[in-house]
C-alpha cells in the first residue's frame, strides 16, 4: 500500500468552505478511483491555512497513472483547486512500521 501525502495551503478565511469541498471531493470523486483504500484530512492548529490530505492507494500507479490521468482528476481539481494559494506539495510513502 502507498500513502500519498498532500500538503495544501489555502486562504485561512475560507477554511470552513474548503473543509466541505475537500471532503465532498474525496467522497464523491477520489473514493471511486481504482486502487483507492482510504483517506485522512487534517488541519494544522498552528497554521490554519495548512491542510494535510493523506490518501491510501494499492499502488503508486493507481494515483499517478490511473487517477491523475483520468477525467476524475479534473473533476477533483475543479472542486478543490480554487482554494489553493499555491500548488500542493505531493509525495508518496511506503510503510516501514506502525503501532498495534
Amino acid at each position: 500500500m502507498i500513502l500519498e501525502h498532500c500538503d495544501i495551503e489555502i486562504d485561512p478565511a475560507k477554511g470552513a468552505e474548503f473543509e466541505e469541498a475537500i471532503l465532498r471531493g474525496v467522497n464523491t470523486v477520489i473514493s471511486k478511483s481504482k486502487g483507492f483504500r482510504g483517506f485522512k484530512v487534517n488541519r494544522s492548529l498552528e497554521t490554519p491555512a495548512r491542510f494535510l490530505l493523506m490518501i491510501y492507494w494499492d499502488s503508486l500507479e493507481n494515483h499517478t497513472v490511473d487517477f491523475r490521468g483520468s477525467e476524475a482528476f479534473a473533476e477533483w481539481r475543479a472542486i478543490v483547486g480554487p482554494f489553493f494559494v499555491k500548488p500542493p506539495f505531493v509525495e508518496h510513502f511506503t510503510l516501514v512500521g506502525k503501532s498495534a
